[in-house]
């Protein structure tokens, strides 16, 4: 199969160069996807532990598979149907590994040597291994999960992708086959070694491109001739589509930074520090600049270095003036995933266990009963007086801001505004 693709250089500018691409709005623009590594590769080590533990149960609703599929769909257009195969079907026995102990255990034993594995000899042999047993009902889409835990390794797989990996390269690739996506990662693999210099190594550059073709967005040269006007109407529907959620994510782009600059507002006109995360110093807010607001570094917290760098993304916290002493850690999930937001402020959390700070979750009040459920996850709960997470409705925070500057005399006033049954 030939790897080297004549028109792909056109295609790669084409793709980087639209905004609405799923390049600038999830690869390359998407705080998102950075933030959601750290956390599905914690809920992949809860998958393996409740396995190991015997309590995964047998129903992906409610296990902590769901928790990892959700962080995973919630990154949106690639990612969005990559639930879909392991929900539990009992009338086709499929996936069989909620039902089936053996089963089970050997897709946790994968799990936990992918989580391990650190060459790519080590990676492929776990997948050829699963793939051996001929689990019925699992197949390649355990990539989606495999690639957030090695993303320059494991490209994700799903119809789009396969679709526009067929499309480019004139094959006839299949969905659910195992031989297919071998084939599929070996000469994605390869390509990305030759336009690594337009792309990334991460593999996600080029799957965003594979998935553009396959949704029409991105045609290529000779395919258009095979119904040419299907094609056209097909890329129409799908760039009205990307238009809507381009500005709708614009939208949630602009409301998280008011929040951020609400709460920043509030934690300086209490006196405390505020920490800004990383990589948000340089949004401004009417006309102010959150790196002239904020802390230009994370005060030291003597954090091991992953947790250091997984605290630097969460997105406001407030610290004891000139003290490396936390206060309350935020999180603004307009309509992000909430989940990766508690696993965030969980680690710093269970770091520094006798600065009994609080934490918040700041969502718009149409969200209070997904966020509750998620609050509500075993998962969450035995977390002791170090966790006190609360819910704050993000209208409520912005309607309060004034008054809460004006007579708020420490992080106490928040407690008036703040849901939660488990806050202390």
């Amino acid at each position: 199969m030939a790897t080297l693709v004549p028109q792909l250089d056109q295609l790669v500018h084409h793709y980087k160069a639209d905004p609405e691409s799923v390049y600038n709005t999830w690869y390359a623009g998407s705080d998102a996807r950075m933030k959601a590594f750290r956390a599905i590769r914690l809920g992949v080590k809860d998958v393996v532990s409740a396995i190991a533990g015997g309590t995964f149960g047998n129903d992906f609703k409610g296990s902590p598979l769901e928790v990892v599929l959700t962080a995973i769909t919630e990154q949106k257009q690639v990612f969005e149907g990559a639930a879909h195969p392991f929900y539990w079907k009992p009338k086709l026995r499929i996936p069989d590994i909620y039902e089936n102990e053996a089963n089970k255990k050997a897709f946790g034993l994968f799990l936990n040597a992918c989580l391990n594995a650190t060459k790519e000899e080590q990676v492929l042999t776990e997948m050829s291994k699963l793939a051996a047993l001929s689990i019925k009902g699992l197949g390649p889409a355990v990539a989606s999960i495999v690639y957030f835990l090695h993303p320059t390794l494991v490209p994700p797989f799903n119809t789009a992708i396969v679709n526009g990996f067929n499309a480019l390269y004139g094959a006839k690739l299949k969905l659910g086959s195992w031989e297919s996506y071998f084939a599929m990662r070996e000469a994605m693999q390869r390509t990305n070694e030759q336009y690594r210099n337009l792309l990334s190594k991460d593999l996600g550059a080029l799957a965003g491109l594979l998935f553009e073709i396959g949704s029409n967005r991105l045609v290529v040269e000779g395919n258009a001739e095979q119904a040419l006007q299907e094609v056209q109407e097909k890329a129409a529907r799908a760039s009205k589509k990307r238009h809507q959620q381009a500005i709708a994510d614009q939208r949630e782009a602009s409301e998280h930074t008011q929040a951020q600059h609400v709460l920043i507002r509030i934690g300086r006109a209490l006196g405390y520090d505020v920490f800004v995360a990383r990589n948000d110093r340089s949004r401004t807010c009417h006309g102010e600049s959150f790196a002239m607001l904020s802390l230009s570094t994370l005060p030291s917290l003597n954090l091991p270095p992953d947790v250091q760098s997984t605290v630097e993304l969460i997105d406001v916290l407030w610290f004891v003036k000139g003290e490396p002493k936390l206060v309350c850690a935020f999180e603004v999930e307009q309509s992000t995933s909430i989940y990766s937001g508690i696993l965030r402020m969980k680690d710093l959390a269970f770091s520094v266990p006798d600065q009994q700070a609080h934490f918040y979750l700041v969502a718009p009040e149409v969200r209070e009963q997904e966020v509750v459920a998620q609050m509500l996850r075993p998962a969450l709960q035995g977390g002791g007086p170090a966790f006190r997470l609360g819910y704050i409705p993000s209208g409520e925070l912005k309607e309060q801001c004034d008054a809460l500057c004006r007579y708020g005399v420490d992080s106490s006033v928040l407690l008036k505004l703040a849901r939660s049954h488990n806050l202390a």
